[in-house]
């Protein structure tokens, strides 16, 4: 296929979605409400799986650097 028509398949689409958009302005508010709800729903595992990963990274540099994950050696770091 020929770029031309690619362009103007491009261009075309692009105009009806622009003009789309601006036939109905009123509802856009309303997407973003929900765009922003499902944007926290998945903000809220992404920060568990990080703090999952913060403490099991804490458990191996203990282990390393004292030999045992005991309660007792644990309790001797102090800030």
């Amino acid at each position: 296929m020929d770029p031309i028509k690619y362009f103007t398949f491009f261009m075309i689409f692009s105009i009806s979605s622009i003009r789309g958009i601006l036939l109905n302005r009123q509802n856009i508010p309303i997407m973003s409400y929900g765009m922003m709800g499902q944007s926290f729903a998945s903000l809220v595992p992404t920060v568990a799986a990080a703090k999952s990963a913060i403490g099991l990274v804490i458990f191996v540099i203990t282990f390393r650097v004292r030999g045992t994950i005991a309660i007792e050696s644990i309790n001797s770091i102090q800030g």
